[in-house]
């Protein structure tokens, strides 16, 4: 497969991560540490798997975070509302389904921004990645809310058959992206809008619809992760759900290996950025490295991943 040979140096770098905690990390090999890796990774995943749609095409989503924090605020205000007393169902099935769908057109809205007005991507969604958690503290009064809700919950929480629910949600996400850009002619469309827009635009592809779309995923993708986040606390605070969600996610797909410049979506690349930063984070935690450390590698992460691409591109 093309994708796992570009991946290779990700692959190798993750089998070595593998080894060494292996060996050197008591109770690395257990379900439990599986588990606790998995869970704590599943939504950046989920997150950047919109972002690499985004980057591909040669923009940037910085309101991911922001827009984690709108749906995760929205959920509780559906299912604990009174009007759905008689019908808890109904309201867990709308607090799953109208936040990702509010998130999604706040997606929608960066795309307008930057088709439309014609803003550079990190200036169009700045824009909600200010307003965005400005809305969400507005909407609970900046206060915590909290709920016990286990059919909600279970999203965030459930294990069928001992696997966390989260991550087949991932799983899915993943193979769909894949699928996506690898199969389909939207995949197609998004490479060529990253590689030469002009081009693109030149040979009839509908630059504005695809832009407008992948920038739609992107925040359908982050409303998603948002109902998992508060649904694995039992709470909502708009201050925190997302906090630096779009920086864990530009990292994934930095390190990846899709091209922060565009033309390239490494689908499987990202979840392998993803699972090296944290297993790096993991194993410099089992030393006893403090937390903030471990933020400083991954800073130096980012700028060999950097690094590495332009030389790619030299070359």
């Amino acid at each position: 497969m093309l994708d796992l040979r570009q991946s290779r140096a990700s692959i190798l770098i993750l089998l070595g991560l593998l080894i060494f905690n292996a060996l050197f990390t008591p109770h690395f090999v257990s379900v439990q540490t599986l588990n606790v890796n998995l869970t704590q990774v599943a939504t950046i995943i989920i997150v950047a798997m919109g972002m690499t749609l985004v980057i591909a095409t040669g923009g940037v989503d910085l309101s991911v975070g922001s827009l984690m924090a709108i749906s995760g605020v929205l959920a509780p205000l559906i299912f604990l509302n009174t009007a759905f007393a008689k019908a808890p169902a109904l309201g867990v099935a709308l607090a799953l389904l109208v936040p990702v769908l509010v998130a999604a057109a706040f997606g929608c809205l960066n795309g307008l921004f930057v088709t439309r007005l014609r803003l550079q991507p990190i200036v169009a969604t700045l824009v909600l990645y200010i307003a965005g958690r400005g809305i969400a503290q507005v909407i609970t009064n900046g206060q915590l809310v909290s709920f016990t809700r286990p059919d909600f919950a279970y999203i965030g929480l459930g294990r069928p058959f001992g696997v966390p629910f989260q991550v087949l949600i991932m799983l899915v996400v993943v193979a769909v992206t894949y699928w996506a850009v690898k199969r389909t002619v939207f995949g197609r469309y998004v490479l060529a809008v990253g590689g030469n827009e002009t081009a693109a635009r030149l040979s009839g592809v509908p630059v504005t619809r695809v832009k407008l779309l992948v920038y739609s995923i992107s925040g359908l993708l982050a409303g998603l992760a948002g109902l998992i986040v508060i649904a694995i606390n039992s709470s909502s605070d708009a201050n925190q759900v997302g906090q630096g969600m779009e920086l864990d996610a530009i990292a994934a797909v930095a390190v990846g290996g899709t091209l922060l410049s565009g033309g390239r979506a490494q689908v499987l690349g990202t979840l392998f950025g993803a699972l090296i930063i944290q297993l790096i984070r993991f194993t410099l935690l089992a030393k006893g490295v403090p937390d903030a450390a471990a933020l400083v590698v991954k800073a130096a992460i980012i700028i060999a991943a950097v690094t590495l691409q332009q030389r790619r591109r030299r070359e």
